[in-house]
């Protein structure tokens, strides 16, 4: 084995590097397992997320298409112009195991009627109640959104966490494994010759003083 330079201290060195090596990879995995635990339960909240605006997007749909059938849809039109438009949002930076995530802040959609910005004579019930359900769906998306990113800044690390324990168990460490046998194999060869030189310079010796 090329570059290897078999001596005991050489054995103890690479027996010390495998010893930290497994340490990292064994580190990993329970990092791995962690961010995996944490990976599921946001998984869980996206899935529950996603039902819900579904739900919150057909209520809206259906308000919707009540205005319009009954208060026309040039109405429903006009107060959609009329209405102020503002997004309250502030994103901030947070560590969810260890992985840097953006967190958004939202003040929620949800508005009195007469914050709308449109006229309350030129509108109905039905207009107020199409806008109050698409403010609900408006929260929801954000919050789904949200919480979909943090599940993809989860699956990036469980990806690059996954190719390091890799990298050790299946690179790294048998090369070292394999270092450390060949240097096993060398000393104990060593070892036999020099007990084999041992005993022939003592058959020597005996037979000399036999004389």
């Amino acid at each position: 084995m090329e570059n290897v330079n078999p001596t005991r201290m050489e054995l103890l060195a690479v027996k010390a590097q495998i010893g930290l090596a497994e340490q990292g990879r064994d580190l990993l995995k329970e990092k791995r397992n962690a961010l995996m635990k944490e990976f599921m339960k946001i998984a869980d909240q996206v899935m529950r997320g996603s039902d819900e605006l579904e739900q919150a997007a057909s209520n809206a749909r259906h308000a919707l298409a009540r205005a319009e059938a009954l208060d026309g849809p040039e109405a429903v039109r006009s107060a959609a112009f009329a209405a102020s438009a503002e997004l309250s949002l502030s994103v901030e930076g947070a560590f969810v195991m260890g992985v840097p995530v953006p967190i958004i802040e939202q003040k929620s959609s949800a508005r009195a009627v007469i914050d709308r910005g449109y006229s309350l004579s030129g509108t109905s019930a039905r207009i107020d109640a199409a806008a109050e359900r698409f403010e609900e769906e408006v929260d929801l998306l954000i919050e789904l959104a949200a919480s979909e990113l943090r599940l993809r800044r989860l699956a990036e690390e469980i990806r690059k966490t996954s190719r390091r324990v890799n990298a050790l168990e299946n690179i790294l460490i048998p090369r070292l494994q394999a270092r450390r046998a060949y240097i096993e194999i060398v000393l104990e060869e060593r070892a036999r010759e020099d007990l084999f030189r041992l005993k022939n310079v003592k058959r020597a010796l005996i037979k000399k003083r036999a004389r």
